[in-house]
């Protein structure tokens, strides 16, 4: 066997282990390493009062949003992204908020793919990049936190991405201010590979 055979049977036994539920578990190995990397790394990102202090805005901005509200801004930043007529979708490209998400990014070295930041409704309020949404409200990734009142992270399932070919993931978690009240929630997409 060549070298490099070997090098890429490795590479390949490494990654089904990394995909196999551990021992005495029945969650895939590399759930726990994107937990603790979310533990140690993102929710201190998230806590920053440049991202709740965001939320709260459009929070006390938004109130309570009514479902046809959703809808219609959920359908104006779709229709945005499918035309590349962005006018919604740059204005939240361009705040703040969003531009903190973004250095973030940068700084990871390819581990971070996405970073989203929404308020109490599931609504976006800073994005690093694009999302194909406005609104998370009927995704696990607020349904399995926000909704659910949950303190824990949500991973979803890793996934190939058809583009990079990198194994990707998402983490959720519930975004909360600094008297403990939840405010909103963050989900960073992560390369697996690049761990």
């Amino acid at each position: 066997m060549t070298r490099w055979g070997y090098v890429g049977t490795i590479a390949v036994f490494g990654l089904c282990l990394c995909l196999m539920p551990s021992v005495g578990s029945s969650e895939p190995a590399y759930v726990s390493v994107v937990r603790e990397y979310v533990d140690t790394l993102i929710r201190p990102m998230v806590d920053a009062p440049i991202v709740t202090q965001a939320i709260e805005e459009q929070n006390s901005r938004f109130g309570d949003v009514s479902s046809m509200d959703i809808t219609v801004l959920d359908n104006t930043y779709r229709s945005e992204i499918k035309t590349g007529d962005w006018q919604m979708v740059r204005r939240l490209l361009d705040k703040p908020v969003s531009r903190y998400l973004k250095s973030k990014q940068s700084d990871s070295q390819g581990t971070i793919v996405e970073f989203f930041v929404t308020d109490r409704n599931g609504l976006n309020v800073g994005q690093s990049v694009p999302t194909n949404d406005y609104w998370q409200g009927d995704e696990d990734k607020y349904l399995k936190t926000f909704a659910a009142g949950s303190n824990e992270t949500f991973i979803s399932r890793a996934e190939r991405d058809d583009q990079s070919q990198m194994l990707e993931t998402q983490a959720s978690f519930v975004i909360k201010n600094r008297a403990g009240r939840p405010i909103g929630t963050a989900t960073v997409t992560i390369a697996i590979d690049a761990l």
